[in-house]
């Protein structure tokens, strides 16, 4: 009776066997906002590349007497493409610029998405997904 009341008060060990079981949360908990970190990331990248895309829409790349030369959709692409910018597994979709009008305006959608499959280190997680888009009214010449 008296060994029994002794390892009922001995509590070497306990913070060991604790951390055991805390330690494998934490490190998974660590690694998920690793992967959100990514995403966000990518998110400030493709802000930044749309932002570029737009900025290159509305220029006036030849300017004459006769008004100016607005760029192709393959050429604002092709901004957008190089603008755009990351860390992490994901991959990035720039899709093409679609032209439009309404009433006598022109405007491009600009549209960029963001694909990331995550982990939870061992075990599979969910595809992360993200798209922005943007309208930019362009400039017609008179």
């Amino acid at each position: 009776m008296r060994v029994r009341t002794h390892l009922g008060r001995d509590e070497r060990g306990a913070a060991v066997v604790e951390l055991a079981f805390a330690l494998p949360v934490l490190i998974v908990m660590l690694w998920a906002f690793v992967q959100l970190a990514q995403v966000y990331r990518a998110s400030a990248g493709i802000q930044q590349a749309l932002g570029e895309g737009a900025r290159y829409a509305t220029l006036c790349l030849n300017p004459n007497s006769l008004g100016c030369t607005a760029p192709t959709a393959p050429q604002i692409k092709s901004k957008i493409s190089a603008s755009v910018y990351g860390i992490g597994p994901g991959t990035f979709t720039v899709f093409d610029p679609v032209g439009g009008t309404s009433g006598t305006a022109k405007y491009y959608d600009l549209k960029v998405s963001y694909s990331q499959p995550t982990t939870l280190l061992l075990l599979p997680g969910p595809t992360m997904r993200l798209s922005r888009s943007k309208r930019v009214w362009i400039s017609t010449s008179s």
